[in-house]
């Protein structure tokens, strides 16, 4: 990565996301946030038409294809940053990069559909390997403990890192996400955010996914719209801790959150 921290402005043409969902009527609204959002400094644009949050039930193929592949299609057309695409399924993954996508955010790391390693070879993608246990409808229920939160996170990545590997992905197509939120308390995911750095083991860009999320909530409570100053700080943490790449919701004010945070490294 570069030298200062990447922002990825979360673009989430679905009805039910837990902080977005339902804002966008057309594919041609979901497009003008996209360029408001380079507009405001986002170096890429991530866009989803499957909801993630917890207890989310998954959509059709043909949904969410004719969710996403208009919005990027319209994207391609009008901004110069790379788009990604926030998807589990194969399918959508190579229309989207056929659509002009150049990454595939993938939640459960190629591990949801047999065929996406071969797409992201064959394209060429990039793509985020994350970390989650269970599926979104599930993730936060039942048992969430862990052995070695830092160690068991690290060695999944590894793993699929590896699998990615062997499917013919290069390495240097590969990104990482520790999942914050996904299948972990609300404490682990702050010590995720205060040991970050354990991650560099593996080599590859961080990226990561705090933004409006309900363990800031329950610091310093407010709803998810109401969780900008929680995010900043949290967006802090991450690049101070060695994370690469900040997905958020509020570009404008997280882009000089970051500005601040990479400025004091490089004291």
């Amino acid at each position: 990565m570069g030298a200062r921290t990447q922002i990825m402005g979360i673009l989430n043409v679905t009805p039910d996301s837990f902080s977005d969902g339902g804002c966008f009527k057309s594919p041609e609204e979901a497009i003008e946030f996209g360029i408001q959002m380079v507009g405001e400094g986002a170096d890429i644009i991530d866009v989803g038409g499957e909801s993630s949050r917890p207890g989310a039930e998954s959509v059709s193929l043909k949904e969410e294809l004719r969710r996403v592949i208009p919005v990027i299609e319209g994207l391609v057309r009008r901004v110069a940053v790379p788009i990604s695409v926030d998807t589990t399924k194969a399918k959508v993954a190579r229309e989207a990069v056929k659509s002009g996508a150049e990454i595939i955010n993938d939640i459960s790391a190629m591990r949801f559909d047999e065929q996406m390693p071969a797409v992201v070879a064959d394209t060429g993608a990039a793509v985020i390997l994350m970390h989650m246990r269970g599926t979104p409808k599930d993730m936060q229920e039942g048992d969430m403990t862990y052995r070695s939160l830092l160690s068991d996170i690290t060695d999944f990545l590894r793993e699929r890192m590896e699998r990615a590997q062997s499917a013919g992905i290069e390495l240097e197509c590969i990104m990482i996400d520790p999942g914050l939120g996904f299948g972990k308390k609300a404490e682990d995911n702050l010590k995720l955010l205060k040991h970050l750095s354990a991650f560099r083991v593996l080599g590859r860009p961080i990226v990561t996914g705090a933004s409006r999320k309900s363990f800031i909530g329950k610091v310093t409570g407010g709803d998810p719209r109401n969780r900008l100053e929680g995010t900043a700080a949290a967006v802090t943490a991450v690049i101070i801790n060695g994370g690469h790449v900040v997905r958020v919701h509020d570009v404008r004010a997280m882009k000089r959150v970051a500005a601040m945070a990479d400025a004091i490294l490089r004291a």
